[in-house]
Order: C-alpha cells, then structure tokens, then sequence
C-alpha cells in the first residue's frame, strides 16, 4: 500500500488539540513547536477550557475554527481519542498525530479503521509526534537537530536519546515519525516516502516489531538500490523463541539469525546500539556511485593506513574479526609505498607511516592512492591523527590538511573505492570537508571498521509463489513423498509396523538396512535409529530393543547409505511468523546444534543462492575437498536446497521442515531423513 504521507510532513495547516499554557504538558511542547512553523502554515490550538500562548488564542473546538484542517495533533485523555479522531475527519484533516495513550487495541482499531475510511492516515496513537526540518514542521516533544538522516522511531525515548547521539556527532534529521503502537500507518510506509525524501541521504530506524517483514525487506531494498542506505537497530533479538522449537532447524534459525538474513537480503545494516544506528548512517557521505560498486562476493579487503603503528593494528584486528580481508600487499605496491615515506614506515597491510605525514601532509593522499590505485584492495580505511592539523593553529601544515582532504576524496570517485576515516579531531574542519567530498569520519575506529564491512546483498529479495495444495499426513512419509516430487533423492524405504514386516522389507531391500522409529523429532537423542544392520537376527534384535522402550508412531526400513566419503549436512525451513519462510543450511547430523556452523535465508532461492549459502559456512572448505577427501557434487547439493526452499515457500501450513542429514558425495546428494511439523 503506498498512500501519500506528505499531509503528515508538510501540510498546509495544523491544528493541536489539547494545547496546553503549562510546561510540564505535552500540549504545552507540541504547540510551541507548532507554533515555529507558523510563518509556513496556518496553526491552531484548541482546548475547550480556552487559553493562550504566544499570542494565540485556544479555539474551544475543531468546528470552532470554520475552517479545514490539513493535520490534526491530539494529545487529549483517551477516552476523548476517538470522539476527537471524528471531528478532526469532520474538519478535513489528512493526517491525525496520536499522542494519547492507554487505549485499547480493539480501541485504536476501530479508530483507525475509520481513518482509513475517510482516505486519512494516522499516526501513533501513543506516539512522541512527528518533524520535517525542511517543511518547518516540529511536533513532538523537545527538540532534534536537522541534518541529512531521517528517522523513524517506535520508541519516543529512544528518539530523544538519538537526538543527543546525533547532536553530539554533527549529525541530525531531515525527518522524523513517531510510530508508537502504529495501528494505521506502518515502519514500511514511512521507510518508503522517507527513502524518497529529496532531502534525505539515510534512514535511521528503530523498531520493537517488524511487523510485515517481507515488504520491509522489498521497500528497504528499493531504498537501497535508490541509493539511500537504511541502518536497523530493533529490541527483543533473543533466544526464547529457539527454545519452543522442536526441529532442528527452528532451535538453528532463530529470531537474531533470521533478522540477520532478512537485512542481508535487503542490503540493510542491522546494528546493536542507539550510538550505531547514528553512526552507521555516516556512510551516506560516500557517493552512491561508490556504494553500489563495492559488494564484492568474497570478504572485501580492506587496506589499513595509520599515522601510528598502534591504530594501524587495533585496526586490522577489528577488521579481521569482522571477517574482512587484510590481505598483504605485493612487493611491487610496498616498493612504491617506500618510496613515499621514511625509511622508518611499514609498507605492508596496515601501513604506518612512522611520521610520514608530519615531514610532507601531502603522503597521506599519495599512500591512499597507491593502495586504492594497486586493484589490491576494495577499500582503504586511515586511522589515527589525520583530520587535526588544522586545530593546531596557522601554518602551512594545517592549511596544507584541507588540501589533501581533496586529494584523498578525488581518488575514491577516480577509482569507485571507498576510503573509510577514522580521526582523533572527527568534527574538524578538515572531517567535514573530508565528509563533504565523499569520505565519511568516525571518531570511534570500532565504527570505521564496522561501516567497511560492505551490506552485501542478492539482487532483490524473492518473490513468494502461490500457496500450493495444503499438505497433511505423516511427517515422515507424507514429507518424502513431496521432497522427492521437488527432485530430493532418498534411499529406498519401506513402512513396517511389526518385527515380521521389518525382516520381510529388510529382505526385499538387501541387507545392510537401517531401522527408524517415527514420529520423532531427535530420533538419534532416545536411540531410535539402528544403523548398519547386516541380517535378520540384527533386525529383529533392534526391532525388539525399539519395541520395548519407545512407542513410536511406526518404523522405517532403509538401505543403508555408506557414510565415509560423504559430508553431513542439514537442510531445513522454518515458517517465520514476520518474515515468512526462511531457510536454512549447515552440517549437519546428530551434532548439528552443537556445531552451529549454519547460513540462514529467506526462502525461496536459486542455485545460486544456494551456493551462496554454503560459500557462508565456516566449513566450506569440507565441501570443496580437505586433506585428501574428493569433493561433493555442489550442483546436487545446492539442488536439495533449492527444493526445500521451494517447497517451504510454497506450503504455509509447514510450520518446521528438517532433512537432517543430507549426505553430499562426489557422486550426488541424499536425504537420509526427514521430518516436519504442521502449523496447529
């Protein structure tokens, strides 16, 4: 739904109901920031008791103004929301700002259904308000600084905290939105008209609830691929919701690591604190141009140049563990690096210039270029004193720094690399020329290394199909029979209910076999998995031993898959209540959890997804072959898992889905068990 949100930005007339003279009232604020705007709009304030501010009367009602009202404020006690929600609609208002709290959810719904109805929009109710700093407009409580980010908030705390955050770095807002308990307009209509804000270079949001989590991810990509980047910052990222799961897969992809997939799949930068949100959106400064050029599919590498050999380590150890690649550079590039500072210098990666920059300024440039120039790197982070020459008073060095701050800035768009700043004197002078020409500065080096780590992200994230014919029966068999019609192999089975029928099967199939019990989630954890039987006697003595300690639903008869040239894997998708189906892949077996080496996506994908996926296991290296092992058949492997995404994406009544082990051999891939549960 994309409904035109400017009468809550920049309407022509303003009305707060429940002004207040009193300082400790929210009216009171909301009036005076109303009342700033007054030279670009018509603005009312309305309290039935009467009164005054700053030379404004109260009007005693909406009806008392005569006139219509583009955007209505109402900040009353609750149980006058609603009949006030109805005389703003009568006045003509587009938009309703609800500050009240304490309303019910069936409350606030039928409001907002009649909000709706009269083709209006509301915002909140139970919000802080809402700002445009280039319309004029301030309703909320206090005051945020303008800038070149817009923010969209569902906490009004937070949003203050923000603020501070931001003035504090320089930084502030082109738009902020309150979405309280956003019972009508939602984060993904306000992340679309503020991705579209001609005066906005980034959006900043905070959410406690995704809420429709695929068309977050289609409108942040959109952003994204706009050229406005969008930062994340969300509460509740906990395990809890793990722990109900019964498969495999639904202990693995949890809530953290499906957020983590479903930023990564709309090029969002998903952070862990207020200071991060702020100051990831630094990295707007660098020209679009340069951001969409520098997603490379391996681990970028990262060229580190510090004034000091301290910041030059700090720095690549940051960067290593955020899994960039430090990579050393050839002899041919330290040569030309020597040749352009003290004999003291390090010419490898991280460079330290050992005083280069204090005996010519101008090498700070001439090193970035070199590196960036060399096609050795994706980026060059500078770390260290660079940005406080000009605090040092006048002379040739500090009026010599804006200069090559220039410099430094043309090489990133004569080469389409970025280069990442962080400064001991960040909002300097030369900082802000830096940020300026496309060279964003930080003054925490944990934050430079952070915004290096690019927001990769597949072209576009996938389209759901129509649901397919609803699926039921046993999780087993019911599930073999629909995987292997998506092109999953298995061995050959058979369904037996007693120990004669698992001796006449065994037969039939050719010893050696396996027998399961079904009809449970973690077979392996009550030994209900005989593996390896090669005669009856064996069949029957298991068959015996499954018998008398377990009630299982049934049992399965297989032939046994020979497990050493192979590589265990796991193959799962679970539906997620937000983002919807979400795959997952990692090794596998009866140490999955324990392993925890996995990649989670949202559902569907292509073969080239699904290499992608397996490319981000930290065991990767298993698949193409280690120590002698031959390697597995990727193009079957990434089959099954392209089958399984499908069929979770196709049927939502498919709560949890588990082929645990896939086994991958150089000669194809194999289901050796599966097991699903059914939404209730």
């Amino acid at each position: 739904m994309n409904r035109p949100l400017e009468s809550l930005f920049a309407p022509a007339s303003v009305a707060v109901v429940g002004a207040s003279e009193q300082p400790t009232k929210w009216g009171y604020w909301l009036s005076v920031g109303a009342l700033t705007g007054r030279e670009r709009r018509s603005v009312h304030l309305v309290n039935r008791r009467g009164g005054a501010l700053d030379g404004v009367s109260f009007a005693p009602s909406l009806a008392a103004l005569g006139e219509p009202v583009e955007l209505v404020v109402v900040a009353t006690p609750a149980a006058q929301f609603s009949s006030t929600v109805d005389e703003a609609l009568a006045a003509g208002a587009k938009a309703v700002v609800g500050i009240t709290a304490g309303l019910s959810r069936a409350a606030q719904a039928e409001v907002a259904a009649r909000v709706r109805a009269a083709g209006a929009v509301l915002l909140g109710p139970n919000c802080m308000g809402v700002a445009d700093a280039a319309a004029g407009l301030r309703l909320l409580w206090g005051e945020l600084p303008a800038g070149d980010i817009a923010l969209v908030s569902q906490s009004g705390n937070l949003a203050l905290e923000l603020g501070a955050i931001a003035r504090r770095g320089g930084l502030g807002f082109s738009r902020f939105a309150s979405l309280g308990n956003a019972a009508d307009v939602t984060a993904v209509e306000l992340l679309r008209v503020c991705a579209a804000h001609p005066a906005t270079r980034a959006v900043a949001v905070y959410l406690e609830d995704v809420g429709d989590g695929r068309a977050f991810v289609a409108a942040a990509a959109a952003a994204v691929d706009a050229g406005t980047p969008v930062v994340l910052l969300t509460a509740g990222r906990s395990a809890e919701g793990a722990r109900a799961a019964r498969s495999h897969t639904g202990a693995l992809a949890g809530d953290a690591a499906v957020l983590t997939a479903a930023c990564r799949a709309a090029g969002v930068r998903l952070v862990a604190t207020p200071t991060e949100l702020i100051e990831a959106t630094r990295v707007a400064a660098i020209p679009a141009s340069v951001r969409a050029a520098v997603f490379p599919a391996a681990p970028r590498r990262l060229g580190v140049v510090a004034d000091g050999g301290g910041h030059g380590v700090i720095a690549a150890d940051l960067a290593v563990a955020a899994r960039l690649a430090v990579p050393g550079f050839s002899d041919d590039l330290a040569a030309r690096l020597a040749a352009l500072l003290p004999p003291a210098a390090t010419t490898g990666n991280p460079v330290d210039l050992a005083g280069g920059g204090e005996r010519d300024i101008t090498s700070y440039a001439a090193v970035v270029a070199a590196v960036l120039e060399s096609s050795e790197v994706d980026a060059v982070l500078l770390s260290g004193y660079f940005g406080s020459y000009c605090e040092q008073g006048a002379g040739e060095l500090a009026a010599a720094e804006g200069e090559v701050a220039d410099a430094i800035a043309a090489v990133v768009h004569r080469t389409g690399r970025p280069v990442y700043v962080h400064s001991m004197a960040a909002r300097s002078s030369t900082a802000a020329r830096l940020a300026a020409g496309g060279v964003p500065v930080w003054s925490a080096i944990e934050q430079a290394v952070a915004a290096a780590v690019p927001a990769l992200r597949r072209p576009g994230p996938p389209e759901l199909p129509r649901p397919a014919g609803a699926v039921a029966g046993d999780a087993y068999w019911a599930g073999r029979e629909l995987l292997a019609a998506a092109g999953v192999a298995f061995p050959p089975a058979r369904a037996v209910r007693s120990r004669d029928d698992a001796l006449v099967a065994a037969g039939e199939l050719g010893y050696p076999v396996v027998l399961k019990a079904l009809g449970l989630a973690h077979k392996s954890d009550v030994r209900g998995v005989a593996l390896g039987l090669d005669d009856a006697a064996a069949v029957a003595a298991a068959f015996d031993d499954m018998a008398g300690r377990l009630a299982p639903a049934g049992y399965a008869i297989e032939t046994m898959v020979e497990l050493r040239e192979g590589v265990e894997l796991i193959v799962g998708a679970r539906r997620d209540p937000r983002f919807g189906p979400v795959l997952l892949v990692g090794f596998g077996g009866v140490y999955a959890e324990l392993i925890a080496d996995t990649a989670v996506d949202l559902a569907p994908v292509d073969r080239d997804g699904a290499r992608d996926l397996l490319a981000r296991l930290r065991g990767a290296a298993l698949l193409a072959g280690f120590r002698g092992r031959p390697a597995v058949d990727l193009d079957a492997l990434a089959d099954v898992i392209v089958a399984v995404s499908r069929v979770a994406a196709a049927h939502p009544e498919i709560a949890e889905l588990d082929l645990n082990p896939v086994l991958a051999t150089p000669h194809g891939a194999v289901a050796l068990d599966c097991h699903w549960e059914l939404a209730r």
